[in-house]
């Protein structure tokens, strides 16, 4: 029984300033600033890889206390080239956060990120220990073997039919990431798309904790898309880090306040891996929301989230 109402949203708001970041080798990242100016700065670090940000991302800040920083990784959202996975990497992405940083003025900052944009800010963090206020991580994803592994075939012991929509392009296929990244950077347009469309869908059925049968029907939609799996798959082949890889180097992160926020019915990035974290890092607060799965829109799960937000005013 819950003692308390579950937060919500705080009102939907419009950034105060946004731009575009001429980074290394061609990639210019959408950015943009919202809430209060003279605010604590917070960077919210979107999934996928390739997912990019959406509005909803501003609205887990109170906008009074906290200066909202929202970008668009490499080749994701509205930075361009949409979908591009040339020199497209997590040590990329790394040092991109450093150059907005610094483009913005902020010497340190809250770091927010979930699934992949929880990764993103481990390794952030442990490039950059004095740059980090807190971190509020959700859905832990460490990038492994066994993580990825679980995401192409795991899934099917829990969500048999989504998954058999996924793998069905494939039918007789033996190396199921490659027969997907062959298709998503091959010559052949319409098996491009249907690909892109059925990782898309595969990844949000499966993300809430009740099924979401999304259809993906517009341009656009397709457009982004393809962007999510053919990054994502780029990622899981050619960014895979060992196994202990982030834990090991979790002592640097140890001194700064921390809270994961883990839904119990995670089938994406299941509740062992935060788990694992946890155990490395005995120091941050972890809430395991009994009645949640991926998504932080998941009503209990997005309010445990507000809730750390709300906390963390207080630093």
């Amino acid at each position: 029984m819950r003692n308390k109402p579950l937060l919500d949203l705080f009102p939907i708001l419009q950034p105060y300033s946004s731009g575009f970041l001429d980074v290394s080798d061609g990639h210019s990242l959408y950015w943009e600033q919202s809430g209060n100016p003279d605010g604590v700065p917070i960077l919210m670090l979107h999934g996928g890889p390739g997912a990019g940000a959406s509005p909803v991302h501003r609205r887990f800040f109170d906008p009074d206390h906290y200066r909202i920083v929202i970008f668009d990784q490499r080749g994701c959202g509205r930075s361009t080239p949409l979908g591009s996975i040339e020199n497209n990497s997590a040590a990329h992405l790394i040092a991109d956060i450093e150059v907005l940083r610094a483009r913005l003025n902020i010497d340190a900052w809250h770091i927010f990120g979930g699934s992949w944009g929880s990764t993103l800010a481990l390794l952030y963090g442990i490039e950059y220990p004095e740059r980090c206020l807190s971190f509020i991580l959700r859905g832990v994803f460490l990038c492994t073997r066994p993580e990825v592994d679980w995401f192409l075939h795991g899934i099917a012991k829990i969500f048999p039919e989504a998954w058999e929509q996924f793998a069905g392009l494939f039918p007789n296929s033996k190396d199921l990431l490659g027969d997907y990244n062959a298709a998503l950077n091959g010559s052949d347009d319409a098996l491009m798309m249907e690909a892109a469309v059925r990782w898309s869908l595969y990844e949000g059925a499966c993300a809430s904790l009740l099924p979401n049968y999304e259809t993906i029907t517009t341009d656009e939609q397709k457009a982004h898309a393809l962007a999510l799996a053919r990054i994502e798959a780029h990622y899981f082949s050619h960014e895979i880090l060992e196994d202990h890889a982030l834990l090991d180097k979790i002592g640097v992160l140890r001194s700064i306040p921390a809270t994961i926020v883990q839904g119990r019915y995670d089938m994406i990035c299941p509740l062992a891996t935060a788990d694992r974290l946890h155990r490395a890092w005995p120091e941050a607060e972890f809430a395991i929301v009994p009645d949640a799965g991926h998504s932080a829109l998941d009503p209990t799960l997005r309010s445990r989230l507000i809730e750390a937000t709300e906390a963390y005013k207080d630093l």
